[in-house]
């Protein structure tokens, strides 16, 4: 490089992009980079807030600015929209979750004789990062970490790894210990002082043969659509509350006056108990279908539930047709079983959740030749500081 460049945007892994499509790690739009490689800071650069970035693979863009990444995450979508050879619609200004917000984790842990390192893993590595601080997590959740360092020393092997899965649910922390095994009795009693003491919600084992609960003095819920919803070992659950409010408004906004309508792909329940009218729930999961139903029924909500695998039985169009809206909110490979179908279908309004631009795009793609538009996108980072984008896209026939 022969003389200095300004860094443009913010590539889809993190790293800043020059005009001449340098990239350049751990810059912020308005940086410059100079002949030596050396940065100067621009107007969107921030000071890191954690000492563990950014070797710690839970945040890559602790470098931005909120502008600089509610920008990153439109970005995100425009260029997979633009991939597909789809003009960008309207985008709505994004959701950004604030820090502390985390409600669930997945933390690795691993025993090196009397110490046990806890934490997300390195980017782009298997090492650990021993936590000290996050500011992405919920303060409730964080004040676990060092006493959960404790008890694994006492149920790790000397050189054994384990990890913990955290959720915090309407009665606390939900916590699942996974790869580990509880043999005796001092052990025992040991996860029944520390789930005490700690005034969990639930503590729960799974050694490989799924999870066992040790205790729980209450069953434990988490609230969907003013509903307490229980809470199975290891459902899934949006990162934040205020990225799920905003989801589940965009959602609404989305499927408007419709009066009945299907939620596919539906979960706990997330949007099918936030809507109004009558709702069907499709949902392949067991336990997340039974537990789904049974906050409907004691609610008497009109929400009929569904247990379908949608990948393999997805709804045809005779099915999908009585419908004035269609919610679906599929895993990160999309949709690509059921979006052919409701392509074809006489659906009037789609909003279609995602975990993954690229996919979303794909699937946006065959609904925009089957004959809809895309009438607007409204982006949500709930992995604040993440190169994980979320959104809602509204679809109309």
């Amino acid at each position: 490089m022969s003389e200095a460049e300004t860094i443009i945007r913010i590539g889809a892994h993190g790293d800043g992009v020059t005009a001449s499509g340098r990239f350049v790690p751990l810059t912020a739009p308005g940086d410059l980079v100079r002949p030596d490689g050396t940065i100067e800071p621009g107007p969107h650069r921030a000071v890191p807030p954690c000492r563990h970035f950014p070797e710690c693979g839970g945040c890559q863009l602790q470098q931005l600015d909120d502008e600089s990444f509610g920008q990153f995450l439109t970005d995100r979508i425009a260029a997979a929209l633009a991939a597909q050879g789809i003009p960008a619609p309207e985008i709505l200004p994004p959701h950004i979750s604030p820090p502390n917000s985390r409600r669930r984790a997945s933390l690795s842990a691993e025993r090196r004789g009397g110490q046990v390192l806890l934490g997300f893993n390195a980017e782009k590595s298997h090492r650990i990062v021993d936590m000290r601080e996050c500011h992405i997590l919920r303060p409730e959740l964080f004040a676990l970490v060092d006493p959960l360092r404790k008890l694994m020393a006492t149920l790790l092997p000397r050189r054994g790894s384990g990890s913990v899965r955290m959720t915090l649910a309407d009665q606390g922390a939900d916590i699942l210990l996974e790869k580990v095994e509880v043999e005796g009795l001092d052990a025992a009693e040991a996860i029944g002082r520390f789930a005490e003491s700690q005034g969990l919600a639930r503590l729960a084992i799974d050694d490989g043969h799924g999870a066992q609960t040790r205790w729980e003095p209450e069953p434990v819920t988490v609230a969907l659509g003013g509903l307490a919803v229980p809470l199975p070992h290891g459902a899934f659950l949006q990162a934040t509350r205020e990225g799920e409010e905003a989801l589940v408004a965009a959602v609404r906004e989305a499927v408007g006056t419709a009066r009945i309508a299907a939620d596919l792909f539906a979960g706990l329940g997330t949007f099918a108990l936030s809507l109004d009218g009558r709702i069907l729930a499709v949902e392949g999961e067991r336990e997340a279908a039974l537990v789904l139903k049974a906050a409907a029924n004691r609610a008497q909500r009109q929400v009929f539930v569904d247990r379908r695998d949608l990948f393999r039985s997805p709804l045809r169009e005779p099915e999908l047709d009585r419908f004035e809206a269609v919610v679906l909110d599929p895993p990160r490979a999309g949709a690509k079983e059921q979006i052919p179908l409701l392509a074809r279908s006489a659906v009037p309004r789609i909003a279609y959740v995602s975990c993954n631009p690229a996919t979303f795009a794909r699937d946006a793609k065959a609904l925009i030749d089957g004959g809809y538009r895309l009438e607007w996108v409204k982006p949500v980072g709930q992995f604040r500081w993440s190169t994980h984008v979320e959104l809602v896209g509204c679809f109309v026939r």
